[in-house]
């Protein structure tokens, strides 16, 4: 009987194993981490429908917020989305066929490979396959759902099968192995052929989990094999593959952190525009009574008016936003019609003390004209938090 090196890790069982579908029918109780995963996926899902989210397919809006995966914001610092991107879902559609597919496969690896190290082999594929979906798409779709530790699962489950096919009962072996293999090959080429579905987050993650599932791999019992330095090898390929994808992460198209305080900041001026306005209008109704000489006029003008403009304008002329963000043209269009209106009240002003009809006219109109160059940014300003051209689960 092959007996293991003192640096192999013990068998899970002695010289024979129970079968492996016995273990697809076990309790609960003893699949403590499954339960966790399915448990955390869905109360997310359900808090995310609390705070607006679609029951059938949501906006990108508040999976964003929630922790999706995106170029703009992943790379804004925010690099903890890698993680919690796979625990969010944008349906409950989507959320129903993740949790079936990983309480099906979660039951058996669990017991296979034992509870911390079956976490550390969802939770690195998870992340894995986020980076890679990171690398490929991060700046066109904001990501996000549990497929991609899923796929994780899969890939070390068919290479525990084919390492451990000897010591399994043939028709069990035939029956698993080809159902895994069928499942892997039908998703990826749904993936591809179906629009909005992440397929590199279940390529990155079906690679990564076998890889993972070899390093952290234990024999299964006393006759299984074991070579260390495979498992050693198949570790030092992940984390190679992992500092091959850091490094390759495209420069993102612009950063979520400038966009969000570009829109907080087009949504005071427009404010702040709509309160100027109103103090013009009666300004210029007291000057119509004959409240207000002329001087005065020009006086209340400079100090209510022109010179709010001016800090308006230089507010945001401060902002500083890459022309890609959903918000830049917003922001152009803004700084124009803040300088307009600052130079239409400015010469409204020195009409009125030089007495001159008509450089008030002039002025008077082009105060008039430029709302209509505000009125497409004031519909930009209101439209939902900045998202991705198209909302990507897997």
């Amino acid at each position: 009987m092959q007996r293991p090196s003192p640096f192999d890790p013990s068998p899970v069982h002695g010289d024979t194993a129970p079968a492996l579908t016995g273990l697809l029918q076990t309790a609960p109780a003893r699949v403590p981490v499954t339960v966790v995963l399915l448990a955390s996926n869905i109360l997310i899902f359900v808090a995310m429908l609390y705070y607006g989210a679609s029951l059938w397919h949501t906006s990108t809006t508040v999976p964003l917020a929630w922790g999706a995966n995106f170029g703009p914001a992943t790379q804004d610092g925010q690099w903890w989305r890698l993680g919690t991107a796979m625990f969010l879902h944008f349906g409950v559609v989507h959320l129903a066929l993740n949790m079936w597919a990983l309480w099906d496969i979660g039951r058996l690896l669990e017991q296979v490979y034992g509870r911390w190290r079956y976490a550390l082999l969802y939770l690195g594929a998870g992340v894995f396959g986020n980076l890679l979906s990171l690398v490929i798409q991060g700046n066109q779709a904001v990501s996000g759902g549990a497929s991609g530790a899923i796929f994780g699962l899969y890939g070390a489950l068919v290479l525990f099968l084919w390492r451990e096919r000897a010591q399994m009962e043939r028709g069990e072996f035939r029956w698993m192995f080809g159902a895994a293999s069928i499942f892997i090959v039908l998703a990826l080429v749904m993936g591809q052929l179906i629009t909005g579905i992440d397929n590199s987050a279940h390529v990155g993650g079906l690679i990564s989990g076998a890889l993972l599932g070899v390093a952290l791999s234990r024999p299964w019992t006393w006759n299984s094999p074991r070579n260390r330095y495979v498992r050693q090898a198949a570790l030092g390929l992940v984390l190679l593959a992992s500092v091959a994808l850091w490094t390759s992460v495209p420069a993102p198209s612009y950063r979520l952190g400038e966009e969000v305080r570009a829109r907080e900041a087009i949504n005071r001026f427009l404010l702040q525009d709509r309160r100027i306005s109103q103090e013009w209008e009666s300004i210029m109704g007291k000057g119509q009574e004959k409240q207000l000489s002329f001087d005065q006029l020009a006086g209340q003008i400079d100090s209510a008016i022109t010179t709010e403009y001016q800090e308006s304008f230089e507010n945001l002329s401060a902002l500083h936003l890459d022309t890609a963000a959903p918000s830049a043209r917003t922001l152009e269009i803004l700084r124009k019609y803040a300088e307009l209106r600052s130079t239409a009240s400015q010469e409204l002003s020195e009409g009125l003390r030089n007495r001159d009809p008509a450089q008030i006219r002039k002025a008077l109109e082009t105060a008039r004209q430029a709302p209509a160059l505000a009125q497409g940014a004031s519909a930009t300003a209101r439209a939902p938090a900045p998202a991705a051209s198209s909302t990507t689960p897997r």
